[in-house]
């Protein structure tokens, strides 16, 4: 038996009232973060508040209401294409999902596996997932200042290498598009999958590039699909960025952009 023990009984009921909350926020917690990890492993990349980690000019981005915006205004139109850039690494096989919003006289698009264009202030050559206000050309896989068009919307495409080692790119480039390639099938018509993207709304996008492998979705629709056998100009790796395009007064806003490698 304990003697002069400073020990003293403290009721059940108290236990469970000064515990219990805190056992409660402890489970909830680790809970709330297993919940995150299973959601993804993805990473947010843009903060909604600030441009930092991302590089471009800040004549056409900024950040307003939570959202990365690309403007171009009567008095700030472009000469060459111009991007912002991610800073944080040179993708590999990775996953990326955002929002996105144009106006009907936008021209954007997301690049990725690039390298910078350095003849040119902030500007990106490689892959690009196309997005533009008409829906002309949105969901399209368009290499930037390279082959240029890969896949058309509604394309399953094998791209192939050119002829000749020591050719110029734009030798085999005909009418904005790159003639080796193959189509070996279709996810739909252009205008059946266009049914599918909003105008002037909110979209989400999905892009996904494993190996050699391009695919992009917009609103969950599959839209191009390329499998790139070039080993000449594909690239398995490079810089993530967005793009405000030449052209008339635009603006584009992009939020919610989560990368998974």
């Amino acid at each position: 038996m304990l003697k002069n023990s400073s020990f003293k009984f403290v009721p059940l009921g108290v236990i469970l009232v000064v515990f219990l909350p805190v056992a409660l926020l402890i489970a909830s917690c680790k809970a709330q973060s297993k919940n995150n990890k299973n959601a993804a492993g993805f990473v947010q990349i843009f903060d909604g508040k600030t441009l930092n980690g991302w590089a471009g000019d800040p004549t056409y981005w900024r950040v307003e209401n939570g959202n990365l915006v690309g403007e171009i205004t009567p008095t700030t139109l472009l000469k060459t294409n111009s991007f912002i850039i991610w800073g944080g690494g040179k993708p590999k096989d990775f996953e990326l999902t955002l929002e996105f919003k144009i106006t009907k006289a936008g021209n954007s698009g997301i690049n990725y596996r690039s390298v910078e264009f350095t003849e040119v202030p902030h500007a990106l050559k490689g892959y690009q997932l196309d997005i533009d206000g008409a829906i002309r050309y949105t969901g399209q896989n368009y290499e930037e200042r390279g082959r240029t068009t890969l896949a058309y919307r509604g394309e399953i495409v094998t791209v192939n290498p050119p002829g000749s080692s020591t050719a110029a790119v734009r030798d085999y480039v005909k009418s904005n598009a790159w003639t080796v390639r193959t189509v070996t099938g279709s996810l739909g018509s252009s205008d059946e999958l266009k049914n599918n993207i909003k105008s002037e709304d909110w979209n989400t996008c999905r892009l996904v590039a494993k190996g050699n492998r391009l695919q992009h979705y917009i609103n969950g629709v599959l839209m191009s699909d390329v499998t790139d056998n070039d080993p000449v100009n594909g690239k398995s790796e490079g810089l993530l960025g967005v793009q405000v395009h030449v052209g008339p007064p635009m603006k584009v806003e992009y939020r919610n952009i989560m990368l998974k490698q």
